[in-house]
């Protein structure tokens, strides 16, 4: 028998940067909001001191903080010709397993998507014509503009403690910034991180080459810092201990440390804990949705009734979530049509490994988003005109601190195995081996997509999703054009041994951990067929479901996602708040 927990008015999916978010802005609103959250309740002071945070076997090696694919995981294949297969190892599908979700694990790089960013089919048409698109790629605009969401950026940027300098501020290009960025209203709360050896390096070899190099933004505090919420975080450490880590000092962005301890103060808000929502609950019509069923940890099953739900997990989980509930139509990749698991897309990463003979890079030390980057080849910064893609990367070097562990596979080739000369060789690629990272956009295609596999389930009989993924022929040609761009850097950093890479040369497999940004599947635009959500993060067959997420994105940009994930779900959260209250119903009209 189905036990029903008392109606709320908004229940939450997922207590990560979004939910957490989304939660603290309609608690204060006065709303009553439940979160379900299918991992344990993780507290900052106690499950990530110092003396336990910079365990890298537990962490890094064994993956303690993220949900173990024996939980659930995924099926891949890269066509619709093949089988696809469940991944039964650790991939780059990082699903959180915990309050504040893959917020807590991050490395901490925070950026803001460009104008083109969000409009790529509008300034791709307007400036090249429709002859640059690449046959079969989705390109489609998200239905909101880089000027609507900027003030959300910022407010983000200000709950988070990100560090950083400006490069267009009010209009005006700011020296040492980057001067490809979209306009600013506000400088960042924090100034940038301090500079190390490897990115002094860069820059200079950047400049040399007449680019214009910035240090990234960071989700790390260079500075003590109380945020808008009245939350105190500590100045960063530099331990090196950030991707795969919490922390300990309250110094990197996440949930747990900028959002959760002031949402925690509010009775209007309650967390259930290692609760795993199964399915959002339709209403009779088909028209609304009602709550959600979820699984405690004893195995009892729940239904939590709710006037609004907001979908806020991972962002596999999400797409299987609504198509497990059968909310919205299912993409088919015979007929193009339907939505739901249309337009996945990846990352387009390429780059080039470095060897210099006599450095001291003090790889010891570092923090997850202590990079120094270019965008002149990101975007639409440069003139595409016969090249025969769209799109870029942003090309950076990262200080992030190279654990023993992780690092030991960081050697020039022809290094052996085991022995005296492993340890030789792994001595001085410490302090002379590093890498130049091309993090690449990538475009949706539509021969790739995310359905529900028809054979293998999960513990609960729940089918699996599948993916069906690929790198496309703008990928390809865009990847290979900033390897080259990168091998140009990594010479004029005086390297003596420069490497290209590129993740296109092969076929996708999850298990090549070239980037972990997975994109779509539940995308947000302008019409209903060819989005499932409309440009408040609203489901267009539910009008009180709301997705928030990287699953809304149509396409993914050269960044990393988590700060254009967070300035999206304060925008839906004042659409919410400003409208959706007053007139329940859809907010855009077809």
């Amino acid at each position: 028998m189905k036990n029903i927990r008392p109606k709320a008015d908004v229940v939450v999916v997922g207590l990560g940067w979004c939910g957490s978010l989304i939660a603290e802005e309609l608690t204060r609103a006065g709303l009553n909001v439940v979160a379900v959250e299918r991992g344990p309740w993780f507290e900052t002071a106690t499950d990530f001191p110092p003396s336990i945070d910079t365990d890298e076997l537990r962490w890094d090696t064994r993956r303690s903080m993220l949900l173990p694919p024996a939980v659930e995981t995924t099926t891949f294949r890269n066509n619709s010709t093949q089988k696809a297969l469940p991944s039964r190892d650790w991939n780059l599908n990082e699903m959180g397993y915990n309050v504040g979700g893959s917020g807590t694990h991050w490395a901490g790089m925070a950026w803001r998507f460009t104008p083109f960013d969000l409009q790529p089919y509008t300034q791709t048409v307007q400036r090249y014509g429709k002859q640059q698109i690449v046959k079969g790629l989705i390109l489609q605009d998200w239905g909101v503009t880089y000027e609507e969401l900027e003030p959300f950026y910022d407010r983000f940027e200000k709950i988070a403690g990100v560090s950083g300098k400006a490069g267009k501020l009010n209009g005006k290009v700011i020296e040492d910034g980057n001067p490809f960025e979209g306009n600013r209203s506000s400088e960042y709360p924090l100034p940038p991180l301090e500079g190390m050896r490897l990115t002094d390096l860069f820059r200079d070899a950047a400049k040399s080459l007449g680019q214009h190099p910035f240090m990234v933004p960071a989700g790390q505090a260079s500075k003590a810092y109380v945020n808008p919420l009245g939350v105190r975080m500590g100045p960063c450490t530099y331990c090196g201990y950030c991707l795969y880590y919490g922390c300990g000092n309250f110094s990197k962005s996440s949930p747990n440390a900028c959002v959760v301890p002031a949402l925690m103060q509010r009775e209007n808000f309650t967390v259930l804990t290692e609760s795993a929502v199964t399915r959002i609950n339709k209403a009779e019509d088909g028209k609304t949705v009602t709550g959600v069923t979820y699984i405690d940890r004893n195995g009892q099953e729940w239904e939590q009734p709710a006037d609004i739900v907001v979908l806020s997990a991972f962002q596999m989980q999400n797409v299987r979530m609504l198509l497990l509930s059968k909310i919205g139509k299912p993409y088919d990749p015979v007929t193009k049509t339907g939505v739901v698991g249309r337009a996945y897309s990846f990352q387009t990463v390429s780059g080039a490994n470095l060897f210099f003979e006599d450095e001291y890079l003090n790889q010891f030390i570092g923090a997850g988003a202590l990079s120094q980057q270019v965008d002149d080849w990101n975007g639409d910064n440069f003139d595409h005109t016969g090249k025969g893609f769209i799109g870029g990367a942003g090309i950076l070097v990262v200080a992030r601190g190279a654990r023993p562990i992780g690092n030991a596979d960081a050697l020039p080739p022809g290094t052996p195995r085991w022995g005296k000369d492993w340890k030789k060789a792994y001595t001085h690629a410490f302090q002379n081996g590093t890498f130049i990272f091309g993090q690449g956009t990538s475009y949706s295609h539509e021969d790739y997509y995310l359905d529900l596999d028809p054979e293998y389930k999960d513990a609960n009989g729940n089918p699996l999703l599948r993916v069906t993924y690929d790198y496309n022929e703008n990928d390809r040609r865009s990847a290979k054009f900033v390897e080259d761009r990168s091998v140009e850097i990594g010479k004029a950093m005086g390297a003596k041994l420069v490497i290209g890479t590129n993740a296109t040369n092969t076929s996708y497999s999850p298990y090549s951990f070239a980037s972990d940004h997975t994109i779509g599947g539940a995308v947000m635009g302008e019409d209903p067929k060819t989005s499932v959500l409309n440009r408040y993060q609203q489901s267009w067959d539910a009008h009180n479901l709301f997705v928030l997420g990287a699953s809304s994105f149509p396409n993914n940009a050269g960044y990393n996602p988590t700060g254009t994930i967070g300035a999206l779900s304060l925008w839906t959260a004042k659409a919410i708040i400003e409208q959706y209250l007053k007139n329940p119903g859809p907010l855009v009209k077809v």
